[in-house]
Order: C-alpha cells, then structure tokens, then sequence
C-alpha cells in the first residue's frame, strides 16, 4: 500500500507547535488597512489558534500515518 501524502495545501498555511497547537495567520492583512485602527492592525500580526475538531483534522493532513 502506498504511503499518504503530506497535504501540501495545509503544509503551506498551519503550523504545528511542538506542544501540537495548530497555529495560522490571521485574516484580513492584504489590503484596505488604513480603515483600521491600530489597535487592531496590531492584533493582526498574532497568529490566530485553530481549536477542536477542526486542529484534529488539520494535525491529520500534515502529519499521515503518524495519528
């Protein structure tokens, strides 16, 4: 049986911690900044946590065969 593949996809956006906290940059960086205030553009820069269910399936597509 052939091996499962890393989705390549996934690789590109998430990353694992060591602890295996799924981590991904925020939305809404690529323009039209100026509406927003400081504060908030600041925020932006803090990778965003992907929690639950959906970690679990994302630390499943970047690391097959190792669940």
């Amino acid at each position: 049986m052939p091996k499962q593949k890393t989705h390549k996809g996934a690789a590109k956006r998430v990353k694992v911690s060591a602890k295996g906290k799924v981590k991904m940059p925020r939305a809404g960086k690529s323009h039209l900044m100026s509406t927003n205030t400081p504060k908030s553009r600041r925020q932006l820069k803090r990778a965003s946590q992907i929690q639950g269910k959906q970690a679990q399936t994302t630390r499943e597509l970047l690391r097959p065969g190792r669940r």
